[in-house]
């Protein structure tokens, strides 16, 4: 990791080798820039917190995807929020809402300490129902994308068992406290270690967590949930859809959200060997984007920022400090070194 910031004020991270396998530090570079003026419509944001997401390990490599890869020796750029410090002109926000100086904003040029922004590309954010840092979590995409997921994809009904993989992440955190809110007789997580283990029942209300690292997960899953699943959020994919496979009930639903346990591989992983089951169980597996789901917003706000509100719904992130930091905290993330979610403070 090299750096030309110099002693201006104005830094991004740029990708400037494409990761082989685990990212490392020589990857990525920390660069000086001088921001251009702002044209009418605009507005400059000092970033406060920036979002740090698995997704962004495959944006690192050169293939065709859902979205656009990072480009050599350009920003990077994620989930951001931060105060906005000059309007030109009559700028508005996305809602069509007039934006002043010191309105906190969420947007997506992170991966930088400050950001020129069309007015329309933020969006000023309600901190009445929560910190501005939590609309990067739980009220955030990853909250958004634990809603659709899980009620929309997942078809979850109230009764079922559920199943969540990496569930003391942003989003299996999110999926757990969702079916038990909305009247799941099961939720069962799995997560790495016993401290997460411990806030996931303790805390966030889950009535088994399962700790892969002290137990295959295929026979915690079956300790946990004897009389099987309905519905399996996955985030994890490799052993732990072949475990939830062999789990699931008859008609029951996968929703798959992510695979982070073949990020970093440099060749493709096997799939599960019991796939065979999906004829005889009649399962359904479907993969989704939350972009797909935006039609959700209102909704999900609504119903999950009351809930954030009154602390039926509990969130944890885990938060690193400085600008400098910013690829420690994506090499954190990648290999389970987080609670809830990641985020880099400015």
């Amino acid at each position: 990791m090299s750096s030309r910031a110099g002693s201006q004020a104005y830094r991004e991270w740029h990708l400037v080798r494409r990761p082989q396998g685990e990212p490392v530090s020589d990857d990525f570079e920390l660069v000086g820039v001088r921001l251009p003026g702002l044209d009418d419509g605009e507005v400059l944001v000092r970033n406060t917190f920036l979002s740090v997401d698995p997704y962004m390990r495959g944006r690192m490599n050169d293939v065709k995807s859902y979205i656009a890869p990072f480009q050599l020796g350009a920003p990077m750029d994620g989930g951001a929020v931060g105060v906005v410090e000059r309007v030109s002109g009559d700028a508005v926000d996305s809602t069509d809402r007039r934006l002043r100086e010191g309105d906190l904003v969420l947007h997506n040029a992170g991966w930088r300490t400050h950001a020129v922004l069309p007015g329309r590309a933020t969006r000023v954010i309600d901190t009445s129902l929560a910190p501005a840092n939590a609309w990067l979590g739980v009220l955030g995409m990853p909250g958004l994308t634990a809603y659709a997921g899980l009620l929309r994809v997942g078809e979850f009904r109230s009764g079922d068992r559920v199943f969540v993989s990496a569930a003391a992440g942003a989003v299996g955190s999110v999926v757990g406290q969702l079916a038990r809110i909305k009247g799941a007789s099961l939720v069962v997580g799995s997560a790495g270690g016993p401290d997460k283990v411990s806030w996931l029942v303790d805390e966030a209300g889950f009535d088994v967590a399962v700790d892969y690292k002290a137990e295959p997960i295929a026979s915690g899953l079956l300790r946990a949930a004897p009389d099987g699943i309905d519905v399996y959020f996955d985030n994890v994919g490799g052993d732990h859809l072949e475990a939830a496979i062999g789990s699931m009930r008859r008609g029951g639903h996968v929703a798959v959200c992510g695979m982070i346990s073949s990020y970093n591989d440099t060749e493709p992983p096997p799939g599960p060997r019991n796939l065979g089951m999906l004829i005889g169980k009649r399962l359904t597996i479907r993969g989704f984007l939350v972009n797909d789901h935006a039609d959700l917003r209102p909704q999900f706000e609504q119903e999950v920022g009351t809930w954030v509100r009154d602390g039926r719904m509990v969130f944890r992130e885990t938060v690193v400090e400085g600008m400098e930091q910013t690829v420690d905290a994506l090499q954190s993330l990648l290999s389970g070194g987080n609670t809830g979610k990641m985020l880099v403070r400015l």
